[in-house]
């Protein structure tokens, strides 16, 4: 009975956050069109606009190879596990056992290795620019990330996010300096992520200054659909992970409870738009920085990361 209730509760979790994915990137969208005193077009847009590029057939480059056809599928396979691991409204998920922060980590630069494959498979310069870009900053990202779980490691004596999750709700942790370093070098490395402001802007075709976009100039049609799908899933997927880790209140536990489903789910919905609003806030407040200020960003991130992992090793040693 167990292992339906976890059933259900993965079916509905992965629902949610198909639903969820390019609902937050128009929120945000709306949300900084709003703060800037504009308008702003309807939540509801990105869902219209991956509908229309779903129905159109893409249009390859005569020398593409199978990595440009594959590769939207992989990215977007890679996002879609993951995010079936980041629990949203309750855990103990019928993947619970694998949700796994290193897989998690892996399967995210298993999505980053594919976009820069496609971007490089047709050979064009900007493609190319963009590739080399994101493995650059990808290599001083994911340690920062390995850190910040080896953190969470130390503190729940696991790598699992179930348990990290339940670990961090009840309470017995309480505040840490350590936490609050992992939490700064888990910020940064999410907007390196992502593609946000101040690594990059998500919303610009400015040759000299785009990766993620640089990447996927020559996708269209469905082909794009996919990538554009596999950016909002990761996206909600970070802000998910946030909210399991460091604001777990809400989340029902395992099992099937409908009250406690409800509660959860309003929590998470409550928590999602709070931390739109707050990476709408910030992307308006703060100017893109330059290219090469990236590697430092995300140097600072991974001597926070090295730094709070010190702490608790030490910590830990001395108790």
């Amino acid at each position: 009975m167990g292992f339906l209730w976890g059933l259900l509760t993965q079916v509905v979790h992965l629902a949610l956050m198909l639903v969820a994915a390019p609902l937050v990137v128009g929120v945000i969208r709306w949300l900084k069109a709003r703060m800037m005193g504009r308008i702003g077009a309807s939540p509801l847009q990105p869902l219209r606009d991956l509908r229309k590029l779903l129905l159109k057939r893409p249009v390859l480059a005569e020398n593409a190879s199978w990595i440009s056809r594959a590769a939207p599928y992989a990215g977007a396979g890679a996002a879609l596990a993951a995010v079936a691991l980041v629990p949203s409204f309750a855990r103990g998920m019928a993947f619970a056992p694998l949700a796994d922060l290193v897989l998690i980590a892996g399967l995210l630069a298993l999505g980053r290795v594919a976009m820069a494959l496609a971007g490089l498979d047709v050979g064009t310069a900007f493609g190319g620019l963009g590739a080399a870009r994101e493995m650059s900053f990808a290599a001083l990202a994911e340690p920062a990330l390995l850190l910040a779980v080896m953190s969470f490691a130390i503190l729940a004596g696991t790598t699992g996010l179930d348990a990290i999750a339940g670990t961090f709700q009840e309470g017995a942790l309480g505040l840490r300096v350590s936490l609050g370093l992992a939490l700064v070098a888990l910020l940064a490395v999410a907007v390196a992520e992502n593609a946000r402001i101040p690594v990059d802007n998500p919303a610009t075709h400015l040759e000299l200054t785009m990766v993620h976009e640089a990447m996927i100039l020559e996708a269209s049609g469905r082909h794009l659909a996919l990538w554009e799908a596999a950016a909002a899933l990761r996206l909600t997927l970070w802000l998910a992970l946030l909210a399991a880790i460091f604001f777990p209140f809400g989340t029902a536990p395992s099992g099937f409870a409908p009250l406690g489903w409800l509660v959860g789910l309003v929590a998470w919905v409550a928590k999602i738009g709070v931390l739109c609003l707050a990476l709408a806030a910030f992307e308006s407040a703060i100017a893109k920085m330059r290219v090469f200020r990236v590697p430092e960003f995300l140097g600072a991130a991974l001597l926070l990361g090295l730094l709070g992992a010190l702490l608790l090793f030490v910590s830990t040693r001395l108790a």
